[in-house]
C-alpha cells in the first residue's frame, strides 16, 4: 500500500516537473520568435525610411518626365482593358444573336422545357386507393 502511494506520489512529481518544463520552453520559445520577429520589423522600418529619404528628391528632379509618363501607361492600360471588354461583349451579343435567330435561345429552350413539364405534370392520374381499414 505505501508503495502505491509513492510510486502514484513520484507519477505526479514527473507530470508538474513536465509541464513546468513545457512551460518553460513554450515561454523561451516565444520570446525568441517574439523579438526575431520584432527586430526584424525594426530593420524593414529603417530601410523604408532610408529608400524614401534617397528616393525623394530622384522623385522631384525626375517628376516632370515621371508623371507623364506615368499618366500615359495608365490611359494605354485603361484602353487594353476596355478594348478587351468591349470584345467581350460584342462576342457575347454575336453568339446570343446566332443562337436567337437558329431557334436556340435559352428562353426558348426554357419555354419548351416549361411546357413539356406542364404536359407531363398536367396528365391525370389514377388516384390511389383508399383503404376503409
Amino acid at each position: 500500500m505505501a508503495d502505491r502511494f509513492q510510486h502514484h506520489q513520484t507519477q505526479h512529481q514527473l507530470q508538474q516537473q513536465s509541464s513546468t518544463a513545457r512551460q518553460v520552453v513554450k515561454a523561451t520559445t516565444a520570446v525568441t520568435l517574439g523579438g526575431t520577429l520584432l527586430m526584424l520589423s525594426g530593420l524593414i522600418l529603417a530601410g523604408t525610411v532610408i529608400a524614401l529619404c534617397i528616393a525623394t528628391p530622384v522623385m522631384v528632379l525626375f517628376s516632370p518626365v515621371l508623371v507623364p509618363a506615368v499618366i500615359t501607361v495608365g490611359l494605354v492600360i485603361a484602353g487594353f482593358l476596355t478594348s478587351g471588354g468591349f470584345g467581350v461583349a460584342a462576342v457575347t451579343v454575336l453568339t446570343w444573336m446566332y443562337k436567337s435567330m437558329t431557334g436556340q435561345s435559352v428562353p426558348n429552350q426554357l419555354a419548351s422545357k416549361a411546357k413539356d413539364l406542364k404536359e407531363h405534370l398536367g396528365q391525370p392520374k389514377e388516384p390511389p386507393a383508399r383503404s376503409l381499414a
